[in-house]
């Protein structure tokens, strides 16, 4: 018995220890930081405690809470346009007929979730680059003239709305192909047999084995985009001005170019908090259980 637990411990503990150095300290230090007044480039004030006085700041700052109405706008703009096209993909790879070409494409979307979000945000600074983007070559083709893509307030937050679907929903489509790959073969065939109304057998059947997945998806690409930083920062670093200035890329200026630690860490507890809330309230809404 002894034995047993020491080899259960001992592996055990190797990702016990990933866990507090990757996730709870940074957590509790943050937590920390934030009720304290702590510029890392004036050592001289000190690192006292000020609560609440960086939350009051957060709080009484206009341009933070820009930030995040442009972060909420673009999740507004970006989960409905990847949850429609990804449900398009998954019932069309759903549907019968083909299952080499089903096989090819579920390995062709993984591509876009495998590229780093600075390599995407690279390839979109390029794809709609003014001079060579290839975007802009293909509008000459068809007879249009060029758009400064990224240099325009709403064609650059349009130019990272469309990386960033490009990139997401695959992972939408592949989640939704999961919850209708779980709906048994006899209860869909029942429903066939009694109608060959696809709306019918999608609401009364397809749906209820989709809804634990969309609420994955809410769940997962809110707080995705609530941290959006990497692809946004390469492809415009929050210009032109702010347009696409989200809440992250805010925050990383106010922590490392202000370099005002505690401020910056108050405004990512906020954060936390209301991708918590907003977790609980998808899976309120969304989440059934399928019996």
């Amino acid at each position: 018995m002894w034995k047993l637990k020491g080899t259960k411990l001992f592996f055990i503990l190797p990702a016990f220890l990933t866990l507090l150095a990757v996730g709870i300290y940074p957590l509790i230090f943050a937590l920390t930081i934030s009720f304290r007044q702590y510029f890392i480039t004036k050592p001289n004030l000190g690192f006292g405690f000020n609560f609440p006085a960086n939350y009051l700041n957060v709080f009484r700052d206009e341009t933070f809470w820009g930030s995040l109405g442009r972060t909420f706008f673009f999740l507004l703009s970006a989960l409905p346009v990847q949850i429609l096209l990804g449900l398009g993909i998954a019932l069309l790879l759903f549907a019968p007929g083909f299952p080499w070409l089903r096989g090819i494409t579920r390995v062709a979307l993984v591509i876009p979730l495998a590229t780093t979000y600075a390599v995407v945000g690279l390839m979109g600074r390029l794809m709609f680059n003014d001079d060579f983007g290839v975007v802009n070559w293909g509008l000459e083709q068809l007879g249009f003239s060029g758009i400064p893509w990224l240099a325009q307030p709403a064609t650059a937050f349009l130019s990272v709305l469309i990386m960033d679907t490009w990139q997401w929903t695959p992972f939408v489509a592949l989640i939704f192909l999961a919850g209708l790959s779980s709906i048994p073969g006899e209860i869909e065939e029942a429903a066939r047999l009694e109608t060959n109304n696809r709306a019918t057998i999608f609401r009364f059947i397809q749906l209820p084995y989709l809804l634990p997945g969309l609420t994955a998806i809410l769940i997962l690409r809110t707080a995705d985009i609530l941290k959006l930083f990497d692809m946004v920062f390469v492809m415009t670093r929050g210009g032109p001005g702010t347009a696409t200035e989200l809440v992250s890329v805010y925050v990383q200026r106010v922590g490392f170019r202000v370099f005002d630690q505690g401020v910056a860490s108050a405004q990512a507890i906020i954060l936390l908090i209301m991708t918590i809330i907003l977790a609980r309230l998808y899976i309120r809404v969304f989440y059934r259980e399928v019996n």
